[in-house]
């Protein structure tokens, strides 16, 4: 195997891809390199302080990003049929790992939710993982959706049901949400009937009104989002502190390094709240700059899903944006009080390896999209044969030429076939 395939800067074969894919390669890169830089900020004290070592969250997230790196690269050079052939059984074999999680004295709790197993030392978080795989499958089920038949559609829809409930078991509402919403936006987009659709939709807001009334604490965050200055040194804590630290960057922001508020004050600062130490150090300006980013990244996506050739592959381009930007955006939502508090992380920005590996994948499946998009289209022989016969007339035409140009094809192709 060469090297190239496993390290993206020493890929040698990034000149003869499409000029989409050269773009969103360099633009995953930088909004890797911005986010280690914001979380070397975001990070530094509160590991300084719990480890004697500020470097702590920051050198463990190199490590997870030179894996995340290595699929990056080997996704980008892998026919994309060659991947979705496999997403079915990754599906399968990450929820069974999601109901091994809600197995008491099996997962690792950790802030209430039981969302880790640890294997071999290392924390696996299936319900982050599987998302790309979600996306996957969904786009080949939904991109084939008219050639599958009543049992093959009931089978899977009852597996993309399995995984919402194995989530929300651990639990997970925000994650669940966006998972189920993911997958609605790529049935919408493969032109599934809006009834399904909508009964589908009415299912989901039912599964999480019910799953809000059995929690207490689902209850409080409703409740701390609509106003969290009534309780602001309890329930609303996370909030206010996130309101804070975005209010206090001003128009240009405090400074790199300089956030107030991520010195023990806003909570979890380097992964759900991490946009809220971007804000304060860099204000008003460089969010604007961070929302063009997203913008230029989203429109591009977008672009490459409208480029694509094949249904799935459209839908997959759709699915991997949405787990960038549309998460990214749900985040920024959540950080800023738009969205109730959850947890979901800010691709690229927070700290946690299996987000990291399953952006950088759904950032790789992005690009391998773009590339597959570049190919030549197939022409019939026909077609091929007046091309050059047109192609032919045009020369003698330009060399002054007036002899007749004999046709190979007089008559019609279609009364040969």
């Amino acid at each position: 195997m060469k090297l190239g395939l496993l390290i993206p800067f020493l890929d040698n074969t990034v000149e003869e891809w499409a000029v989409t894919a050269r773009l969103l390669r360099w633009l995953t890169f930088l909004w890797l390199f911005i986010g280690l830089v914001i979380l070397f900020s975001a990070s530094y004290s509160i590991a300084d302080a719990a480890y004697g070592d500020g470097l702590y969250y920051f050198k463990r997230q190199i490590l997870w990003v030179l894996v995340g790196l290595v699929v990056f690269n080997l996704v980008v050079h892998s026919p994309l049929r060659y991947i979705v052939a496999i997403a079915d059984w990754a599906v399968l074999l990450l929820l069974f790992l999601i109901f091994v999680t809600v197995i008491p004295g099996v997962g690792t709790t950790i802030n209430g939710a039981t969302r880790w197993l640890v294997i071999g030392g290392i924390p696996i978080q299936p319900s982050e993982l599987i998302k790309p795989f979600l996306v996957l499958q969904s786009a080949r089920v939904f991109g084939k959706w008219e050639q599958l038949n009543l049992r093959v559609r009931l089978t899977w829809l009852f597996i993309f049901a399995f995984v919402l409930l194995g989530i929300l078991l651990q639990p997970n509402l925000s994650t669940t949400a966006f998972c189920g919403i993911t997958i609605w936006l790529i049935a919408l987009a493969a032109g599934l009937p809006y009834l399904q659709l909508g009964a589908t939709a009415l299912g989901g807001f039912l599964l999480a009104f019910l799953s809000i009334s059995l929690r207490e604490y689902q209850q409080r965050r409703i409740m701390m989002f609509l106003n969290p200055w009534i309780d602001p040194f309890g329930s609303g804590y996370q909030l206010v502190q996130s309101l804070l630290a975005v209010g206090s960057g001003g128009i240009w922001g405090t400074g790199f390094g300089l956030s107030q508020q991520k010195l023990f004050y806003l909570p979890i600062q380097y992964t759900d709240f991490i946009f809220a130490v971007f804000a304060e150090e860099f204000g008003f300006v460089g969010c604007l700059v961070l929302f063009g980013f997203l913008f230029v990244y989203g429109t591009l996506a977008l672009f490459v899903a409208q480029r694509a050739q094949k249904v799935v592959h459209r839908l997959v381009a759709i699915g991997a944006m949405i787990l960038m930007v549309g998460q990214s955006l749900m985040n920024i939502g959540v950080a800023t009080g738009a969205l109730p508090t959850t947890g979901l992380p800010f691709p690229l920005f927070s700290y946690g390896g299996n987000s990291m590996i399953a952006s950088l994948l759904a950032a790789g499946l992005l690009i391998r999209v773009a590339r597959e998009s570049n190919e030549a289209e197939v022409v019939s022989l026909a077609e091929r044969r007046r091309s050059q016969n047109g192609k032919g007339a045009e020369d003698s035409k330009g060399k002054g030429g007036r002899g007749k140009i004999v046709s190979l094809n007089r008559s019609n192709p279609r009364s040969k076939q």
